[in-house]
């Protein structure tokens, strides 16, 4: 009874956040345009399916992804794995939580590869390109960006290092990339970075962040905890440009005629 009572409760929280769009999409097709709804059944059904799936979601969120994700922060960073001990040294070194770099790595990968938004995103550009952007290499090379930029962040909350450094480097980094990088590929590497920060990634990184901050001593959730996203949605643009020009720097090389040539 608890668990439909907490579901019903969500059901109702969700219409609530959905009836504003609802209204809008309404009032400028009915009021603005001047026209009926078209294939209304078909609508009516698909908001269905979107308030039972974001209340399900939701409730999932709860009780699964947050709690999993600050469980496993705080046994991989736990003194007793760590160090062997309860007690914490002074000013433990920062390669001691290697395992909490590689699962951040790993998590933030698996997460990109099943992000949806990605998918559709990666379709999409594989359509446009007529064949030359694959879905899978775009998928990998963004999910590669976000290990890297999770394992990172990770490594900031440990060493209690200022965020804005970070972000400020990435992004003098990004700068420099759009510069010089194919001016086809830019604004997709823009949009990727976007997209990896949805629906399955951000529940899970977001616990990682909070659950690593409670556990590592002299650190605090409220703000060290955060930030952890922002790593998942920068890094991804430098990966894609730089793939991209790594592929344009091989094509100049096999291009150029050798000696017998």
């Amino acid at each position: 009874m608890d668990m439909l009572l907490e579901i019903a409760q969500t059901f109702v929280a969700t219409c609530r956040d959905v009836f504003p769009v609802l209204a809008l999409i309404v009032g400028f097709q009915v009021i603005i345009l001047r026209q009926p709804i078209p294939h209304l059944r078909q609508v009516v059904v698909g908001f269905g399916y979107v308030l039972a799936g974001l209340t399900l979601f939701l409730v999932g969120l709860e009780k699964a992804l947050f709690p999993l994700g600050k469980i496993m922060a705080k046994q991989l960073s736990a003194p007793e794995f760590v160090f062997g001990t309860k007690i914490v040294p002074q000013g433990p070194d920062w390669w001691a939580y290697g395992w909490v770099y590689v699962f951040a790595a790993l998590i933030g990968f698996a997460t990109t590869i099943a992000e949806p938004a990605l998918i559709a995103v990666a379709y999409k550009a594989n359509q446009a390109s007529g064949g030359t952007i694959s879905q899978w290499g775009l998928r990998l090379v963004v999910a590669f960006g976000v290990a890297i930029g999770i394992a990172l962040g990770t490594f900031r909350i440990i060493t209690g290092t200022p965020l804005f450094l970070y972000i400020a480097a990435g992004y003098l980094i990004v700068v420099v990339q759009t510069i010089f990088a194919p001016k086809a590929i830019i604004p997709l590497a823009y949009d990727s970075g976007g997209v990896t920060t949805s629906t399955v990634t951000v529940p899970l990184v977001a616990a990682l962040g909070l659950g690593l901050s409670a556990t590592i001593p002299g650190r605090n959730p409220a703000f060290d905890g955060f930030g952890l996203i922002a790593f998942a949605s920068l890094f991804p643009i430098i990966t894609v440009m730089g793939y991209a020009q790594l592929v344009e720097l091989w094509a100049r090389i096999r291009s150029r005629p050798t000696k017998e040539e």
